[in-house]
């Protein structure tokens, strides 16, 4: 037997793999984060974003957020609040916390994967990770679910560790993770089911030396803690109709959100190749207690947001609201990947996946990805070229569905909630804020501002989501003061949208500058 200078025999060769391995796994994880969260990272705020903007400048007690008492109810607003006061404002800055806590989530998806389904599953959980395209559009978002994604899985490590431990040095983060959760956003509350269930398999199989007296008062001392939230969350509930933005979710929307794809392809795809090499997989499996958390991790959040919206009728099926489960779904791939993967394979196979989500993930086409199809950023600027005087009108409806009377009002006082993109991406002219959807209240404003100031401006402009902005652009050039009048696109901006109107040349005997948008006229007027 070969002795090396070490004294032990093979250490350095095995330490040199092991350190080569890691390295190209580091080299492939950057190259991935850099293309799916770095990139992305300066273009421009979508709405929610910029609530976070006024939030973090207004405080969470500005008397406009009382329309969504829901939104400044979150423990994350601190993080981006720390980021501004030490980088500046940008929208790097903004969304640079979010990157730092996504991969705090990674790191604990990959210590989860080794504890749960096998000690090399690390990498592949993490590429599984990465496979799915909500970890990495909220790593690049200025909200609180990477946050949420966080600490879920900081929960889980130390409840994990509790329990196997049954060491009060455990059970005290645990508490505090499990406890902070639901203070990051509200909706997180499923997440508690996934915590209880696996606790309770746990119990029921004596595979913890922590009995059922310690749990109770574990548990009760995390209840304590999380009462005032909940009185929080009852309150608020009353008035959750209010704040829908989505029907009831179909039984297709719900399959698409439990991201079978990736643990069909992960576990078909390992079975195929296994048959093929004819590989040995190892034959320890996840414990029931490991498959327990993981299938709760990935099934509990979406079917309980599903039940909620049907039973209550007031719809929280959003994809960023289920972006809890989605470390779940990858451990779920990774566990049906494990019955066909011996302990050799395990690196080849998320180096693999590593390439695979480069490949199909990376938007290749386009040099610089966008976080998000909304660019009220180049919206803005292409108004700020516009030659418009102090005065020209420039009509903004709300991007928010609470600005419906009676918290939107024609003098809604600004800066306000209902219009938080307004000073992020400041516009010239003067704006006259219109509510979000169409309305008696609202059309009697709007024929008002047309027959008193809009035919009398030469020029005005629509500015807001695009939905909203074709809406009015057809309601304007039905209205007879406006005939004659021509309107041009300079959008789409993504899902944003500038029209600007103006008199037709020699109309009414004005000379006026044509649009600047480089593109044919459209005449809307009267009958057209």
């Amino acid at each position: 037997m070969k002795i090396h200078a070490s004294g032990s025999p093979g250490i350095q060769p095995v330490a040199l793999r092991l350190a080569t391995g890691n390295a190209a796994f580091l080299f492939l994880l950057t190259l991935c984060l850099a293309r799916l969260w770095l990139m992305p990272l300066s273009s421009s705020f979508w709405v929610d974003e910029m609530v976070t903007v006024f939030v973090v400048r207004h405080g969470p007690g500005h008397p406009s957020l009382a329309a969504a008492p829901q939104v400044p109810a979150s423990i994350y607003y601190l993080l981006p609040r720390a980021a501004e006061a030490l980088l500046g404002f940008s929208e790097t800055t903004y969304r640079l916390p979010s990157i730092l806590m996504m991969a705090a989530a990674l790191f604990l998806a990959a210590r989860l994967a080794a504890r749960l389904i096998h000690p090399q599953a690390g990498w592949f959980a993490v590429f599984a990770c990465l496979a799915l395209r909500g970890i990495n559009y909220e790593a690049a978002d200025a909200r609180p679910y990477a946050l949420g994604s966080c600490v879920a899985g900081a929960s889980l490590w130390f409840l994990i560790r509790w329990l196997d431990s049954a060491r009060w040095r455990d059970a005290l983060p645990f508490v505090v993770f499990a406890a902070l959760l639901w203070r990051v956003h509200l909706i997180f509350w499923p997440f508690y089911l996934v915590i209880a269930a696996y606790t309770l398999v746990r119990l029921a199989r004596r595979e913890t030396r922590v009995g059922y007296l310690r749990a109770g008062a574990v548990f009760a001392l995390l209840g304590m803690a999380l009462l005032p939230v909940l009185f929080q969350a009852l309150g608020l509930l009353r008035d959750a109709k209010a704040h829908v933005i989505v029907p009831p979710p179909s039984l297709g929307a719900l399959t698409h959100a439990l991201q079978w794809r990736l643990a069909i392809a992960c576990g078909a795809g390992a079975w195929l190749l296994r048959r093929l090499f004819r590989w040995s997989p190892d034959p320890a499996l996840p414990s029931w207690a490991s498959r327990t958390l993981i299938l709760c991790w990935w099934l509990c959040h979406p079917l309980c947001l599903f039940g909620f919206s049907w039973l209550t009728g007031n719809s929280v099926f959003v994809p960023r609201y289920l972006s809890l489960a989605l470390p779940g779904a990858a451990l779920a791939a990774t566990a049906l990947a494990a019955r066909s993967i011996p302990s050799t394979q395990w690196r080849p196979l998320a180096a693999l996946l590593a390439a695979g989500v480069l490949l199909a993930l990376g938007q290749w086409r386009n040099p610089w990805p966008q976080h998000h199809n909304s660019d009220w950023r180049t919206a803005a600027h292409k108004i700020r070229e516009l030659p418009l005087a102090a005065d020209t009108p420039v009509i903004c409806p709300s991007p928010f569905i609470e600005a419906r009377p009676p918290a939107w009002r024609p003098d809604y006082p600004l800066p306000g909630f209902l219009y938080a993109h307004l000073p992020v991406y400041p516009i010239p002219g003067r704006a006259y804020l219109f509510p979000f959807e169409t309305s008696r209240e609202a059309e009697q404003y709007a024929a008002r501002l047309s027959q008193e100031t809009l035919s009398e401006s030469g020029r005005f402009v629509l500015y807001g989501g695009g939905h909203n902005v074709l809406l009015w652009r057809s309601w304007f050039a039905r209205r007879t003061e406006l005939a004659g009048w021509y309107s041009s696109r300079l959008g789409p901006f993504g899902d944003v949208d500038v029209v600007v109107f103006e008199k037709r040349l020699g109309a009414t005997g004005d000379s006026l500058s044509r649009p600047h948008s480089g593109r044919p006229r459209q005449s809307l007027g009267c009958g057209s």
